[in-house]
Parts: structure tokens; sequence; C-alpha cells
């Protein structure tokens, strides 16, 4: 079914709203692992607090999705949607990750080696945003064109 750029637009601008709750659950429970647990543990810090991050907040960004953003392209409302949708979402989340992942690793190495934000806990954080600046948008093309797409009457 085809649809007019400036419903993908709405859609886009909604997605990326409802999303800021999941954004600050990522960059805050980020932080607040590499801040504490992780601190001074590069693969802690680079590594396991981003995927620990990333998974809780892709559950908020979908229970968010499913019940509210989409909820008029989900045909049949019960368990069995709820976690098929969330295997697919789940799944794009995985491929938003090693994005994000490696657009953070990028960021990480140009500020070393440009000497910014050394020894600052909020690099980190810095690192992880403009990583979920580009997973979000590929993010936000699964979900509309593939897991929630809009179906044929």
């Amino acid at each position: 079914m085809k649809r007019s750029w400036k419903e993908i637009l709405r859609n886009l601008v909604m997605f990326s709203v409802t999303s800021s709750a999941g954004t600050l659950v990522d960059l805050g429970l980020h932080w607040l692992l590499s801040a504490t647990i992780f601190r001074d543990s590069y693969w802690g810090t680079y590594w396991i607090a981003p995927v620990i991050s990333f998974e809780v907040a892709a559950m908020v960004n979908f229970i968010i999705a499913y019940n509210f953003l989409w909820r008029d392209r989900v045909s049949e409302r019960s368990v069995r949607s709820f976690w098929r949708h969330f295997g697919a979402y789940n799944a794009a989340g995985v491929g938003a990750f090693l994005l994000k992942f490696i657009v953070m690793q990028v960021v990480h190495f140009l500020l070393r080696h440009l000497g910014l934000l050394q020894d600052s806990t909020l690099e980190p954080v810095l690192c992880n945003l403009i990583g979920l600046c580009f997973s979000g948008l590929f993010n936000f093309s699964m979900s509309e064109f593939f897991i929630f797409r809009k179906k044929r009457r």
C-alpha cells in the first residue's frame, strides 16, 4: 500500500517523540553502568553497558510502539501477537544495535584521536547518543515498512 511522504514524516515525528522514553532509559542506564559498575573498564563501558542499556530501552520502546504508536496496525491483540511483533522488533533492534555500536566506536576513537572529552564520564554517553541517532532512523524504517507495515484491506 502506497503512503504519502506526509504520513511517513508524521510517523517519524511520533516515533521520535515516543522513542524519547527509550533514549532516556538507554542513556541513563548506560551512564549509570559506565560511571559505577564498569568505571575504568573499556570492555564494560564500551561493550557490556551498551548491550544492557540498549536491550532494556528496546523493550520500553516496543511496549510504547505496540500499544500506542502502531496500535491501529496490529490486527489481533493477543499474547501471541505481542511476542510475534516483539520478535521481529527485537531482531531489527539487533541490527540497529550493531549500527549504533559501530558508530559509537568510530566516534569514541575519533574523540580520542582529537583529544576531546578524555577522562570524562560524559564521553561514553555522547558516543552513545550519536550512535542512537543512526540506529533510531534504521529502527524507524524497519518498524514503518516491515514490522508494523500497513496492510491492504
